[in-house]
C-alpha cells in the first residue's frame, strides 16, 4: 500500500458527534509520549501532520486522517503521564470507549507500547478495553530504535507476558528513525481495505 494523500478531516472533542462514514477506519492508542504521531506521520509520509510534541497529553481530541480518500486513520487522546486532572482524563476515557462502541468501521486497534518497558497498568487496562469491545488488538512496539537489536525477541516477550496475551496477537516493532516495521503495518491494513 502506498500513501498518496492524507489529511486531517475532522477533530472531535469531548461533545462531538463522531463523523458518519462507511470508510474503513484504523485507530491508534497509546499512552501519552509513545511515539503515536511520530507513527502515523510515519506511515502517512508526513513530517507534521500529526503533531508531535515533547509534553504528553497533547492529542486531547479524536483526529481522524483521510488517507487516499479510502480509508481513515483515527488518532485517539494519550492516556497516562497527561499532566491532566482526572476529571479530564475520565472524559478522555468515555471518549475512547464512545468511540470504540460506536464506530461502524472501525477494522483494527493499534495497541502503541514502548519496547523498552514492560507494559503498564494503563496499558494493561486498554488492552483489555480493546478486548472487551470486540477487537483483537494488533501491538505497535515502539522507539525500536532505542534498544540494540540483541535485545529485541527479550523486549516483545515481555510486552507478550506483560499484557497476558497469546502469540496469536500480532507485535510489530517499529522505529520512528528507520521506518523498521512501516511496511508490515501498511500491509496488514490493505488486507481490510483490499480484501
Amino acid at each position: 500500500m502506498i500513501v498518496k494523500q492524507a489529511e486531517l478531516e475532522t477533530v472531535c472533542g469531548v461533545t462531538s458527534i463522531l463523523p458518519e462514514h462507511d470508510a474503513p477506519e484504523f485507530a491508534f492508542a497509546g499512552k501519552s509520549n509513545v511515539g503515536k504521531s511520530t507513527l502515523i506521520n510515519g506511515l502517512m509520509n508526513r513530517k507534521n501532520l500529526a503533531r508531535t510534541s515533547s509534553q504528553p497529553g497533547k492529542t486531547q481530541t479524536i483526529n481522524f486522517y483521510r488517507i487516499n480518500q479510502e480509508f481513515y486513520f483515527v488518532d485517539l487522546p494519550g492516556y497516562g503521564y497527561a499532566k491532566v486532572s482526572e476529571t479530564e482524563k475520565a472524559k478522555w476515557g468515555k471518549m475512547i470507549e464512545r468511540y470504540l462502541a460506536q464506530s461502524e468501521t472501525l477494522k483494527v486497534v493499534f495497541l502503541l507500547i514502548d519496547i523498552r518497558h514492560e507494559p503498564g497498568a494503563n496499558d494493561k487496562l486498554m488492552y483489555n478495553w480493546v478486548c472487551e469491545n470486540g477487537f483483537k488488538p494488533v501491538i505497535i512496539a515502539t522507539k525500536l530504535d532505542k534498544i540494540k537489536r540483541s535485545q529485541k525477541d527479550k523486549q516483545v516477550k515481555l510486552i507478550r507476558s506483560g499484557l497476558g496475551c497469546g502469540n496469536d496477537v500480532t507485535i510489530i516493532p517499529y522505529s520512528g528513525l528507520s521506518k523498521q516495521g512501516r511496511d508490515e503495518i501498511l500491509a496488514l491494513m490493505d488486507e481490510y481495505v483490499n480484501p
